[in-house]
């Protein structure tokens, strides 16, 4: 294939909403997060492509398995650039997760950088045969709170950024509770 035909790396961004959604409701805020208080979705996009200097593909991937979808949220999503992955199963069936694996392991064989947002231990051995040399591979998220597994992996060369921190997804501090580096600790943030 010469290189006029071959195709063009990317970067995908692939997001566990409903994973990043619980995780800021019950372990951050300790509440449903109100409006204002959500990732700033088309941020997480803009980061992507700034930080890899590439084309960047999002897909937002959505549980619809009672057959509803929320239209408002879908077209919000389209409007910043994702594509919405409305999914649906049986009884108990993790459609989000079992649709999140399937796409790692499609992007194996493909040109292409992967960030995943999820703090989903779910994810581990996709994530595994993707850290290689042929392509960069983030998890996205709140680093106190993701799975223990992907220390590890951070080992073999997973990137990790912070979507409060690096991505800037957020219009307010929130209130967590963090290991603090000498180098940014600031007093005033207390006082």
């Amino acid at each position: 294939m010469s290189d006029a035909t071959a195709p063009q790396r990317q970067t995908y961004v692939l997001v566990d909403g409903e994973n990043i959604d619980a995780t800021l409701g019950t372990s951050i805020l300790s509440r449903r997060p109100l409006p204002e208080e959500r990732p700033r979705w088309d941020r997480v996009l803009t980061y992507a492509e700034s930080e890899w200097e590439q084309p960047v593909t999002g897909l937002f991937f959505l549980a619809a398995s009672h057959g509803e979808m929320p239209m408002s949220f879908v077209q919000a999503l389209t409007a910043m650039g994702y594509q919405p992955v409305p999914l649906a199963g049986g009884p108990g069936e993790k459609v989000v997760d079992i649709a999140i694996q399937r796409t790692l392991s499609a992007l194996v064989d493909r040109p292409a950088d992967v960030m995943l947002l999820s703090h989903d231990g779910d994810f581990l051995p996709q994530l595994s045969a993707l850290v290689t040399d042929d392509h960069d591979v983030a998890l996205v998220g709140f680093k106190e709170f993701r799975n223990a597994g992907f220390a590890e992996l951070e080992e073999s060369g997973l990137q990790f950024h912070d979507l409060e921190y690096d991505v800037g997804a957020f219009n307010a501090r929130l209130p967590r509770l963090r290991i603090i580096p000498i180098e940014e600790f600031d007093p005033l943030d207390f006082l």
